[in-house]
This record gives C-alpha cells, sequence and structure tokens, in this order.
C-alpha cells in the first residue's frame, strides 16, 4: 500500500479549525442540501421538484436554511470541533501503530463519527428534522410553532429521550458517514499518489479536493440508515406510522411504505452534501492545517 506523507503532530487548535470549517461547510451549501435531503426523505412521494417547491412554499428563499438557526450552527460548532480533532488524533495514533494511509483514515473517521453523535449531532439533528417535517402547520394555513416553543413541547412530552429520539441511529449513519469519507478520501489520495508518482510528496489543493469529492459523493452507499434516521425524528402526521419506532421497525414500515426505492430517497442531494462536506472537513482540514503549521515553524 502507499503510505501517505508521515504524520503531524495534533495541536487543540484543531478544535478552532474544526468548528470554523463545519460553520462555513454548513452556512454555504450544506444546509439548503440538507433540508432538501431531509424532505425528500420525509416526503417519500416526492420528486425532486416537487421537494423544491414544497421548501419554497414554506418560506421561499429562507424555507432552504430552516433549523439553519440555532441548531446547524450549534451541531457544526459543536461537531466540527469534536470531528477533526478525535478523527486527528485517532489518525495520528493509528500510523504510529502502523496503519497505512486508508486504514488510519477509515478508523479516524469511524471514531470521530460515533464521538459527534453521542456528543452534539444526535439532539441537534433531531431538532433539525423537527423544524423541517413540520411543514403540515404550514401547508394549512396555519401558523407554526417557533423553534423553542417546538423544542419545549417535544421536550415536555418526551424529555430528554424526545430531543434525542433516533441518536441511535444518527451514530450509526455518522460512523459509517465518516468512515467512508475519511477512508475512501484516503484511498482516492492513495491513488491519485501513485498516477503521479508522488508516492512521498503532498497533493496538490486541487488534487486534495478532488480526493476528497469523489471520498465524499461515493459515501451515500449509506442513504438507507439515514432515511431511517428521518423517518424516526420527522414530526409529519401519518396516522398509520407505528409509534415509539425504532431503527427494525421504521426500516419495515418504510420498505412497506415505497419499497427499496423508499430507502434511497433524498439520495441525490445527499451526494451532494457528502462532497461538499468532505471537501470542506478532509482537504480544506489538511490544507488548513499545514498552512497554521507552516506559520508556527516560521514563527
Amino acid at each position: 500500500m502507499v503510505a501517505g506523507p508521515p504524520p503531524k503532530e495534533i495541536k487543540f487548535s484543531t478544535l478552532l479549525l474544526g468548528a470554523g470549517l463545519n460553520m462555513f461547510e454548513v452556512t454555504s451549501l450544506g444546509q439548503p442540501l440538507e433540508v432538501i435531503k431531509t424532505t425528500m426523505a420525509a416526503n417519500r412521494s416526492d420528486t425532486f421538484g416537487m421537494a423544491l417547491r414544497r421548501i419554497w412554499a414554506r418560506g421561499g428563499l429562507l424555507g432552504f436554511y430552516q433549523g439553519l438557526i440555532p441548531w446547524a450552527w450549534i451541531e457544526a460548532s459543536s461537531k466540527g470541533a469534536v470531528l477533526l480533532f478525535v478523527a486527528s488524533e485517532t489518525d495520528q495514533f493509528a500510523r504510529k501503530v502502523g496503519f497505512g494511509n486508508f486504514s488510519a483514515g477509515i478508523t479516524s473517521g469511524m471514531v470521530g463519527g460515533l464521538a459527534q453523535a453521542y456528543a452534539t449531532v444526535g439532539f441537534c439533528t433531531c431538532m433539525k428534522t423537527a423544524e423541517i417535517t413540520k411543514n403540515k402547520i404550514i401547508e394549512k394555513g396555519g401558523k407554526p410553532p417557533s423553534t423553542w416553543a417546538t423544542f419545549m413541547n417535544i421536550y415536555q412530552k418526551e424529555g430528554i429521550r424526545g430531543i434525542n429520539k433516533g441518536v441511535n441511529a444518527v451514530a450509526v449513519r455518522q460512523v459509517t458517514n465518516w468512515g467512508s469519507r475519511f477512508g475512501l478520501s484516503r484511498l482516492a489520495e492513495n491513488a491519485i499518489r501513485s498516477v503521479t508518482g508522488k508516492e512521498n510528496g503532498d497533493l496538490s489543493a486541487y488534487e486534495k479536493i478532488l480526493a476528497s469529492g469523489l471520498g465524499g459523493g461515493l459515501s451515500a452507499w449509506n442513504q438507507p440508515i439515514e432515511v431511517v434516521r428521518v423517518e424516526m425524528q420527522s414530526m409529519k402526521a401519518d396516522p398509520n406510522r407505528p409509534k415509539n419506532l425504532s431503527m427494525l421497525s421504521a426500516f419495515r414500515y418504510i420498505y412497506q411504505q415505497n419499497g427499496i426505492a423508499g430507502l434511497y430517497r433524498g439520495v441525490t442531494p445527499r451526494i451532494g452534501l457528502g462532497i461538499w462536506q468532505t471537501v470542506c472537513m478532509v482537504a480544506m482540514g489538511d490544507m488548513v492545517k499545514e498552512a497554521v503549521e507552516k506559520l508556527t515553524r516560521k514563527d
């Protein structure tokens, strides 16, 4: 296996870097893609065009940023810091004990994804999904509850478990998401090094972005887990849906209602989201870390 460049010392500034990169990711393209993906996963009979019209009807352009403030920002600032810090530390340890570029990447991504899922992503994802799927009230001409009213309503009815609904599905998603994204990105980097003859050298910014884009796009293989997660956290009204869904019962319900195709609803915007997230957190993360280290060495 082609080895990548030797691991560098990771500093706690990685926490700030991860938070900043994830805030940029979600505030730019991330949240609109998240809203489209979640809307299609929750309303599985919608086409892509129908989902766009549904979102626009909720609030025009701002409808595509529903759930951004405060939940996506809370999630982004915290999960980005947790992901990049834990993944970097795990990657450094894995390389020290002999892991290659690909195996260190997939291991660090899985550990980082697991940490962020139970730290903050669980409840933030639940609240974002609640915001996006409470649209039946709006469609009927009523006034929807505010973000905090939605939060308190869920908390008063179901407590901590209510605002962390579907957290185990989130954990499975994050582990497979970031294990695949880091691992496949590193695998793509190895392939680029082999083709370009840069076995022991650094890749260009373009080559890193290309590798991360490939890794992020291919990581959408786990879309059924994401559709199950959305169904567990959705607030849409459906008298036929079983109460207190588990991952297994949600999977069965989706399959019975929509077949195999239902488990892949929203995969197109998910591919776009995966590419953008991975470019931001892997390629840009590597480039900014290297730039910071060079400035530090000069000082």
